[in-house]
């Protein structure tokens, strides 16, 4: 390890050395060992350099908002070529981010824009996309096309990805990537226009992609020590891969897998979610372990599991981040599967992973209460200082190993990095309390919050009670207009299809047992279905648009 740290392309490469015949992705009916995929990854990297992409200007001589680097947009769905593709710009010193395969032309065309984009890898259904936005991007040079039986063309000027990942070695040899180089993440843009967060590899390996051994407090000591790690097996299992990798949370895990030399296997339908088919993969791949995203994927998790029809013995933990798991369906996975754990995580792009707490049955944890890791702490409302046991109405924080800022944005990364008696922290806009006994009680992001008479209301906090009705499949609360309250508080909910006769009343009254009565819906809009990001965090401007109708 150099004085930089870890880089995630060389982790992947000694853990590909010390299990070279351990399968790493299982994905329809191509099964990949590390070896393979190294090799593939070589050929993507070699053919990214041979283009003239690389790093420019090293970190040292950057402020927090600025890259050095040329950046990859990875318009993709779930597949072995997603997480090739991080990697490859990993060790080409290119630095990739997720591009979300949801959004429609504008959207598109200004993530691209905002992240100087110099190269594309793309699926082949999203070339027509490609094609409406390439003009207006005079720095695109480099297209890599993924065939997926779509029936588009490659694109001119376009090269197949099958062609690239077999590209020789260029004449002038191959980049040192270094912990220094970048990690981007790009804000969901739920709440916001998108920000890519910009993190040393180093620092987002070892806060929250499993540089530090689960149980620990100390990462690993250097790569010889990863390889042992590796190849002992001590931390090697089968992951289930539901949320899109997209998803900063998804590639969190995946790192986590790739570091004990695990399998991450991706269910067939990466279109949708169809929960059978990833319960059959689940059971045909031995999986120890399934990542959920609240009860947009759960509740259909659950519902599937209570069939019957999958033997999920082996099945050790479910882990939920991203967005809370109502307690309704926490109990249902309890009960249908009593030999497992629940997992929950917090934390954001800006933070990496901050807290966690764990469920059994008989031993369910109070919902949004998280026991938060050494350098996590509540800060003050004007940050002054962090709060002592006992205070309530701060900003969740984290410190050391932090994102350098937001690319390009000066400003707004003096904001949520703002630094504190000679500390920097991380302060992305959560609100929560620093309960008596050390842990966090998480109420919401600010920018969701509702301000109602004068009363802050946090809207995970409402949706979270109303949950609680055995009628609500999903719900999401946002603030509409009031001559009274100047905003009042409005849910919108998707009910179980067979609970039609269910009254508003009866809705807010079951929330009413849960929260205060200033915090209850002043009104409630139904839906078929509450639109979500495809990581199934909720989209606050959808609901907003639904409230004031």
């Amino acid at each position: 390890m150099t004085d930089a740290g870890f880089d995630l392309s060389t982790v992947f490469a000694t853990v590909a050395r010390a299990v070279p015949d351990q399968e790493v992705v299982v994905f329809r009916d191509r099964r990949l060992t590390y070896a393979a995929m190294d090799a593939r990854v070589d050929g993507l990297a070699h053919h990214l350099v041979a283009q003239g992409l690389g790093c420019h200007t090293e970190r040292s001589a950057l402020a927090g908002h600025e890259s050095g680097q040329d950046h990859l947009g990875i318009y993709l769905r779930n597949g072995t070529e997603y997480l090739e593709t991080m990697l490859a710009g990993y060790r080409s010193r290119v630095a990739p981010f997720n591009v979300n395969y949801r959004y429609v032309e504008d959207e598109l065309l200004y993530l691209l824009r905002d992240a100087d984009t110099r190269a594309l890898v793309f699926h082949a259904e999203f070339a027509p996309q490609v094609e409406a936005v390439r003009a207006h991007l005079p720095r695109l040079e480099v297209l890599v096309q993924v065939a997926d039986g779509s029936g588009n063309a490659l694109l001119p000027g376009a090269v197949d990805y099958d062609e690239a990942v077999r590209a020789p070695a260029p004449a002038a040899g191959m980049p040192t990537p270094s912990g220094d180089d970048l990690y981007i993440v790009y804000t969901g843009g739920t709440t916001g226009m998108p920000k890519g967060v910009l993190w040393r590899q180093h620092d987002i390996y070892v806060s929250s992609m499993g540089g530090t051994p689960f149980g620990t407090t100390e990462p690993f000591a250097s790569y010889d020590a990863i390889a042992a790690h590796a190849a002992s097996g001590a931390g090697r299992m089968n992951l289930l891969m539901i949320p899109p990798f997209m998803h900063g949370a998804a590639q969190w895990s995946t790192f986590h897998m790739i570091t004990g030399g695990g399998l991450i296997a991706i269910p067939d339908d990466v279109h949708r979610f169809d929960a059978a088919d990833a319960l059959r993969v689940a059971v045909a791949e031995k999986c120890v372990s399934i990542p959920v995203v609240g009860d947009a994927v759960a509740l259909p998790l659950v519902e599937a599991i209570e069939t019957g029809r999958w033997d999920l013995s082996g099945l050790g933990a479910i882990n939920n981040g991203a967005a809370p798991l109502s307690p309704s369906t926490r109990e249902r996975i309890l009960t249908a599967l009593p030999h497992i754990l629940i997992m929950d995580a917090a934390g954001s792009s800006e933070t990496g992973l901050q807290m966690s707490s764990m469920s059994l049955k008989g031993s369910e944890v109070e919902a949004a209460r998280f026991t938060p890791q050494g350098d996590t702490t509540v800060l003050a409302d004007d940050l002054s200082r962090p709060l002592r046991p006992g205070e309530s109405g701060g900003w969740l924080a984290r410190r050391d190993r932090v994102p350098l800022g937001y690319l390009g944005d000066l400003d707004k990364t003096a904001r949520t990095f703002p630094v504190i008696d000679g500390v920097r922290w991380s302060v992305p806009g959560d609100r929560a309390d620093l309960l008596e006994d050390g842990s966090v009680r998480l109420l919401g992001r600010e920018s969701a919050t509702i301000n109602t008479g004068g009363e802050k209301v946090f809207a995970e906090e409402v949706e979270r009670a109303m949950m609680t009705h055995h009628a609500v499949r999903d719900v999401v609360v946002a603030g509409r207009p009031s001559e009274r309250w100047g905003a009042e508080v409005v849910a919108v909910v998707a009910l179980d299809p067979d609970a039609a006769d269910v009254s508003d009343e009866d809705l807010v009254a079951a929330a009413a047992t849960h929260v205060a009565r200033y915090k209850l819906p002043k009104a409630v809009v139904r839906v078929p279905a509450v639109q979500r990001s495809p990581s199934g965090k909720a989209d606050y401007a959808w609901a907003r648009e639904q409230v004031t109708r």
